[in-house]
């Protein structure tokens, strides 16, 4: 693939919404694939689809292997010292972002206090005390936005890529749960059912929370599609 492909595929951000669009959607199936006429074939339409093909399947990978990247070091284990050296990292990253947290709120003249803590290996900042719902923002998109700047923060100052999380007013421990409600609703709908089921599209943070209640309930998962409209399928034992 030439470094001009390359530059023109870009990853997209999860967009979700919340509400009555947590339900199972059923598979789409694809159009039939128009007849050709006779006579030599079209190549600018070859390369063409050959060019949409290759960005579809480069887009499936990046994103499977940065989802892979996150399971392995959530399941990695660790030695004694290890652990210490690993839990004082995590530390620093909390510090340095509750630091970059603090002056943007005041440079946006926006109350609220900054609580650290360390969960599932890695730093968990939340701002809790105030009503700040202009920093999660619709279906969680400012917020989204806001943890890869801090992220981004962290990564200057220790040149390590952060997996930090950021909650502003509970609301990620708010759509845990309702993601959690969802899994064990799907899981059950399709033990009795037999057949896979699709949910909407989400974003890797509410990928990652069903995934992880699927299989506590004792079923696989997987995701399909590409970014921004990535999802969830639930898969029969």
């Amino acid at each position: 693939m030439s470094e001009t492909e390359q530059s023109d595929q870009i990853g997209g951000v999860d967009q979700t919404h919340q509400g009555d669009q947590d339900q199972a959607v059923p598979d789409e199936a694809a159009p039939d694939e128009p007849a050709h006429d006779g006579g030599a074939p079209d190549h600018g339409d070859q390369d063409d689809a050959a060019h949409d093909e290759a960005a579809h399947d480069e887009g499936d990978e990046d994103d499977a292997e940065d989802e892979a990247e996150d399971e392995a070091e959530d399941d990695a284990p660790v030695s004694d010292g290890d652990t210490t050296s690993n839990q004082d990292r995590l530390e620093q990253e909390g510090d340095i972002a509750a630091d970059y947290l603090e002056e943007l709120l005041d440079i946006a003249d926006l109350d609220g206090d900054l609580d650290i803590d360390v969960e599932a290996d890695r730093a968990v900042v939340s701002i809790v005390g105030a009503d700040l719902q202009q920093l999660v923002g619709d279906g969680g998109q400012v917020l989204d936005a806001l943890q890869e700047l801090t992220r981004l923060a962290v990564y200057r100052e220790t040149g390590e890529r952060s997996r930090l999380m950021l909650d502003v007013s509970g609301h990620r421990a708010t759509r845990r749960r309702e993601l959690e409600q969802l899994a064990a609703t799907t899981v059950a709908s399709v033990q009795e059912s037999g057949e896979r089921a699709a949910l909407r599209p989400m974003t890797p943070f509410e990928r990652k929370v069903v995934h992880d209640a699927v299989a506590a309930a004792g079923l696989s998962s997987e995701s399909e599609g590409v970014e921004p409209r990535r999802y969830v399928v639930v898969l029969p034992s």
